[in-house]
C-alpha cells in the first residue's frame, strides 16, 4: 500500500512551493532528500520547482512505493529512514512520518503508513537523531508533527525550531516544523 496524497501531502507541497524558490535563490545546486516518499507528490514538487533531478533523493520503507517513485523518473531506495541513504549532506531533508498514536482498532495493513509508536512521535524521535549526520550546516529540515502524537521536543535533541504550517482538521491539527541544526 502506497501513501496517498491527503491533508498532510497537500500542506507540505504548499510549504515546499513557498519555501523552495527562496532556498534555491541561496543555492542553485540544492540537495534535496525526501525520507518516506510515498506517491511522489513531493518529489514532483521539488522538480517542478526548478531542483535539479541529479539532486533529488528519496527513500521508503516500503519496497512498492520506492519501485513506484523510480517508475516515476526519481532516485530511491528503500530504506528505514537513513540506513540505506548515501553518507553525502543535504540542503533540506522532507519527512511527512507515520505520526499518530498506535491504535489496536486500526487495520495492520494500514498502520505501517500512518502510526508513529505507542505515542505516536517514536518514528520522528528517530529520525531527528539520525538526520543531524545528513544534514549541512545551512542546512533546513521540514517535518510534519500532529496534535494526537506526544510533543517532541526539539531543543532537547539540538534542533532550533519554526512552525512554519499549520492546519486545523476536524480532529487534530497538523503542524509543519522548519528545524535547523543548533551551533
Amino acid at each position: 500500500m502506497i501513501y496517498e496524497p491527503a491533508e498532510d501531502s497537500f500542506l507540505m507541497s504548499r510549504i515546499l512551493e513557498k519555501n523552495i524558490p527562496n532556498l534555491l535563490k541561496k543555492n542553485s545546486d540544492l540537495k534535496f532528500l525526501e525520507i518516506g516518499a510515498g506517491s511522489g507528490i513531493h518529489l514532483e514538487t521539488a522538480k517542478n520547482l526548478g531542483i535539479k533531478l541529479e539532486n533529488i533523493f528519496s527513500c521508503d520503507i516500503n519496497s512498492e512505493a520506492v519501485k513506484h517513485c523510480k517508475n516515476i523518473g526519481f532516485s530511491s531506495v528503500k530504506s528505514d529512514l537513513f540506513d540505506k541513504i548515501p553518507k553525502i549532506k543535504f540542503d533540506l531533508i522532507i519527512f511527512n512520518p507515520p505520526y499518530l498514536p498506535e491504535d489496536s482498532r486500526e487495520p495492520e495493513s494500514s498502520r505501517l503508513v500512518t502510526t508513529g509508536g505507542k505515542k505516536g512521535n517514536e518514528i520522528i524521535l528517530r529520525f531527528l537523531k539520525q538526520a543531524k549526520n545528513f544534514l549541512s550546516k545551512s542546512g533546513k529540515i521540514f517535518l510534519i508533527t500532529s496534535s494526537l502524537a506526544k510533543n517532541v521536543d526539539f531543543k532537547k535533541l539540538g534542533y532550533k525550531e519554526k512552525e512554519i504550517g499549520c492546519e486545523k482538521l476536524f480532529f487534530e491539527k497538523l503542524f509543519i516544523w522548519e528545524l535547523e541544526i543548533i551551533v
